[in-house]
């Protein structure tokens, strides 16, 4: 099955993205949003970004931006800097994890684009278990998770650093991750 398929059904995996392996699934599925946060053995109160093949798609999360949002969101995206937007809704409580608020990222990778137009939204932590360091390649991330995700897509080796993270839960632009 493809991964796209794999994922619209409430699956999960690895995959390149345009900072380092990550492991995701639908934003929009709570069962494999709560799948990963068991297979990573993250802190449950620590949110997860998501990717996002367009600024339209924040929509979708009941978010409205001003137009002081969009205009910073423009001057960032696409790129490997992440965006804590403010989420007060209930319904999206299993993604903030109390927070009231959803971090968002539009990578420029058009292979990763391309996925994100199939399935949607995907959660998309580093691939690793927490406190470890984030999986380089395939062979790093199935040692950490073996066939408790549902497929593996390879994309050579990744040696980047995680997104830059800024909030803009303030009103102002502040940076929470270099």
């Amino acid at each position: 099955m493809k991964p796209s398929r794999i994922l619209k059904n409430n699956g999960i995996g690895i995959v390149p993205t345009d900072t380092l392996y990550g492991i995701v699934g639908s934003a929009f599925s709570k069962k494999a949003v709560e799948r990963i946060y068991t297979v990573k053995g993250r802190t449950a109160t620590k949110p997860f970004i998501i990717l996002i093949s367009s600024l339209g798609d924040i929509k979708d999360f009941s978010i409205a931006l001003s137009a002081e949002q969009k205009k910073f969101l423009n001057s960032v995206w696409p790129g490997k800097v992440s965006v804590i937007i403010p989420c007060p809704i209930k319904k999206f409580e299993y993604l903030h994890r109390g927070t009231q608020s959803l971090a968002f990222r539009l990578p420029r990778k058009k292979t990763l684009i391309g996925l994100l137009k199939k399935t949607g939204p995907l959660v998309a932590p580093s691939a690793n278990r927490e406190g470890e360091a984030p999986a380089q390649n395939v062979s790093e991330a199935k040692k950490y998770f073996s066939d408790a995700v549902d497929f593996y897509s390879a994309g050579g080796t990744k040696k980047g650093k995680p997104s830059k993270i800024v909030s803009l839960v303030s009103g102002i632009p502040e940076v929470v991750r270099k």
